[in-house]
Parts: C-alpha cells; sequence; structure tokens
C-alpha cells in the first residue's frame, strides 16, 4: 500500500475511532498486550536479526542499547500497556461549561487529534508505546521506525493490527512506514495528517518543520542538566547525579551536563569521581574542574553534545545564576535538576530554568510518561505549544466546543433583546 492510500485510510478510520467506546478501546489494549506476551519467542526472534545486521554495520553500543527488545523491555511494554488500560477513557471529559444565556449553554468537550504520523527511532518499545497511545486516545496513527529495527518493527506492528482487528476495532488505523522516501512524501499530505510527531536530533526536526504545512510537535536532543548547589546534601548530590547519568545512558533523559557551585566543588567532585568511576563514566572538566580532579578537557562543542553515552561534562560555576544561563544557552529544554537544601534557590532554578521539565533533588531520569502516571508517552515535547513535556493521552487530545441552544439568534443580542449571562457551570 503506498503512503497515501495509507493515510487517506487513517483519515477515514479516525471519524469512527473518534467514537469508540472507552470499553471497546481497553479490550483490544487487553489484547494487545496478551498477544505481545504470547509472540514474544517470534518477536525475540525478529530483533536478534535487527541486533546481528546492526552489529555488523558498525551501530554505535547506546544505539544497539536502544534496539535490544528482551525479556526485560518486554515486560516494561506490557505493564505500560496495563498501566494506560487503568487511565481514565481521555475522550469526551468536559473541559469548560458556560451558560451565555438561559438555554444557551457552551461546552469545551476533549476529543482525539485524527491522524498522526509519528517518526522515532530505534527502539521497538516506542512503536508499542505510540501505538497503544493513540488507540486509548482515539487517534489513527502512520509509524515510521528507525531501518536498523525494521525486522521488529514489522512483527510488532502485525501483533498489534491483529489483536486490534480481534476486538473490532475499526481497520486502518495503524500503518507502518519503512523507507526515507514515505517520510518525505507523508509531509506533504496536510489533507490527510493532522500531526507530526518527528524524535530525533534539532537538524532532524527542524528538517521536518522546514519541509511540512503539517503541525509539528518536536522531540529533539535531550541535552539535560543536573546543578549540584553549593547548599546540596554532597551524598545526595552524588546519588542524584550518578543515576541521572549511568541508570540508562541512552535515552534523552540522561545528564549530559553537570555544574557544580565553586564553594562545593572540591568537596563534591572527588566523592562523585569514584563513584561514577565504578561505571566507567568519562568525565571532561573545565579549567577548574580539572584543578580539583583528573579528568579530560572539555570543549564548547562538549556543551552541545547529547553524548547518549558514559560520557559526562563537568563545569563549575560560581552562582545560581551562572548555572541557569549556562542551561538556557547550551540546554535543549528537555529536563535540568538542582540539588540544593535551599528552598528559595530551588524556586528560583525551576521558575528560570526555560525547560519543559524542571526538577527539585531527584534524578533526571524521571522524565517519562509512564513514571509520571501517564501510561506511556509518544515522546517528550521541548516545543511550546499545546503539549510540552512527555507527552501521554492529554498531548495527543484537542477540543471541540458544542453549543446547545433554544431558537437563539444573534440578532436578540445585537439588537439588546436580550444579555448575555456567561455564568459557569462547573
Amino acid at each position: 500500500m503506498d503512503i497515501i492510500q495509507a493515510a487517506k485510510d487513517a483519515k477515514k478510520a479516525a471519524i469512527e475511532f473518534s467514537a469508540l467506546s472507552a470499553e471497546q478501546k481497553n479490550n483490544a489494549l487487553c489484547l494487545i498486550a496478551e498477544s505481545i506476551v504470547l509472540n514474544k519467542k517470534e518477536i525475540f526472534e525478529k530483533n536478534e536479526i535487527d541486533l546481528k545486521r546492526s552489529e555488523n554495520e558498525n551501530l554505535p553500543k547506546p544505539l544497539l542499547k536502544r534496539l535490544k527488545f528482551d525479556e526485560r523491555k518486554l515486560s516494561e511494554t506490557v505493564e505500560g500497556i496495563r498501566s494506560l488500560i487503568g487511565l481514565s477513557d481521555p475522550i469526551g471529559k468536559t473541559l469548560l461549561a458556560t451558560e451565555l444565556d438561559n438555554g444557551l449553554e457552551l461546552y469545551k468537550i476533549s476529543c482525539p487529534i485524527g491522524v498522526i504520523g509519528v517518526i522515532f527511532e530505534s527502539r521497538p518499545d516506542a512503536l508499542v508505546q505510540i501505538s497503544t497511545l493513540c488507540l486509548k486516545s482515539g487517534n489513527t496513527v502512520l509509524l515510521k521506525g528507525g531501518s536498523e529495527a525494521i525486522e521488529t518493527n514489522r512483527i510488532l506492528a502485525k501483533v498489534i493490527y491483529e489483536a486490534a482487528n480481534q476486538a473490532g476495532v475499526p481497520s486502518g488505523w495503524i500503518h507502518l512506514l519503512e523507507t526515507r522516501e514515505d517520510v518525505n512524501n507523508m509531509l506533504a499530505l496536510d489533507k490527510w495528517i493532522d500531526l507530526i510527531i518527528p524524535r530525533g536530533s534539532n537538524d532532524f526536526v527542524r528538517y521536518i518543520m522546514d519541509h511540512s504545512k503539517i503541525p509539528v510537535l518536536g522531540h529533539s536532543d535531550g541535552i539535560c542538566h543536573c546543578y549540584v548547589d553549593k547548599d546540596a546534601d554532597i551524598n545526595m548530590a552524588v546519588d542524584v547525579v550518578n543515576d541521572s547519568k549511568t541508570q540508562y545512558v541512552a535515552v534523552c533523559n540522561a545528564t549530559e551536563t553537570l555544574l557544580v557551585h565553586s564553594d562545593i566543588a572540591a568537596s563534591f567532585l572527588p566523592k562523585l569521581k569514584k563513584k561514577t568511576d565504578q561505571k566507567n563514566v568519562i568525565l571532561k572538566g573545565c579549567e577548574k574542574t580539572r584543578k580539583i580532579i583528573d579528568v579530560q578537557a572539555v570543549s564548547v562543542d562538549d556543551w552541545k553534545t547529547e553524548y547518549l553515552d558514559y560520557i559526562l561534562s563537568v563545569k563549575v560555576v560560581d552562582s545560581l545564576d551562572e548555572a541557569i544561563n549556562h542551561i538556557n544557552t547550551f540546554g535543549s529544554g528537555h529536563t535540568d535538576a538542582i540539588i540544593t537544601s535551599d528552598q528559595s534557590a530551588a524556586e528560583r532554578f525551576m521558575d528560570m530554568v526555560d525547560s519543559a521539565n524542571v526538577f527539585w533533588n531527584c534524578s533526571t531520569r524521571f522524565s517519562d510518561g509512564f513514571r509520571y502516571g501517564f501510561g506511556a508517552e509518544v515522546g517528550i515535547s521541548t516545543n511550546k505549544i499545546h503539549a510540552r513535556g512527555p507527552v501521554g493521552l492529554e498531548g495527543l487530545l484537542i477540543y471541540k466546543y458544542k453549543l446547545k441552544g433554544d431558537g437563539h439568534i444573534v440578532s436578540d443580542y445585537a439588537g439588546r433583546k436580550r444579555e448575555f449571562t456567561h455564568r459557569p457551570l462547573i
């Protein structure tokens, strides 16, 4: 099937999808979770094909780690689906209700966006997260995963489609795209596609934005920071920074740059190095850092680099404001954390750092749709539009206004025969 026909089919299915009941959607999600477990042997076999081919092509180790779909990933993926089932149906919720006049009532109601095109990286589990979130939120979806995961994506898409079909979900709601040509063609389909969500580098997201009339929800680099303030608890700071960097390095919410206040640097940095040495983390430091611990020299480009590896850039700063300025200059607006016992410093940091997620005394790795209780996420938006941060169900919704009257006409109000009351109903 060509991309235009796939988009047309998805648009047609989107109309029926918007009227699916919560029970129908949850039943489909249950069958999808069960089917993934039942077909895990074939899924693992296909993933092994992808892994071996990618190893032969010398794919970087962090990407190989993202590509792997094993028992642990399967368990996490199924848990995410079941968490999604437990969430209330997001469609048809009343967001606002206003009496415009006696018998004339305005309602703002949540509804699906429609057809969503998602371009994502090598993680096959992302395909499951994205498709199930779209199903729960009543959206249809065109999926383009990385070519390195083509075999795994094919089997997962097949399993999901067949399970949803068994549950009576309208056909045509999910399509897997496989070529770069499909992506370029998709960008021109503004008649049938309502939103594109690209997950990748800043340059890639910018390319999508520059070559399409379709609205774009950008998910770009994760250049995340931890700032250890002068009033931080050192042991806490070591644990939080270590977790932020090493708990799982090949993800967008792993910390790439560490900022340390000069008043605490001499006490903190040696302890951090001892901890990160256990994970073979390569530290790159500024001149002040290198006077305290033996590390490689950092460059200006390092401040702008998403390593997705066991590498951490370190800078010693002289003030909270210097840390905030560095983050707002070099960060990607993803996730940044402060470790401090000073509440006023924490509040200033969280108010002034211009990122989608700002944390106090906790790991940047918490920046995640599942951990936020969203069930899962289609990505983390660094844009300033209707959805920012982890994009779960609410980020895949829009709304419509419903006005209920009883023969009301505007002429009566223009002629002052009637007056608006504008009384809140909820």
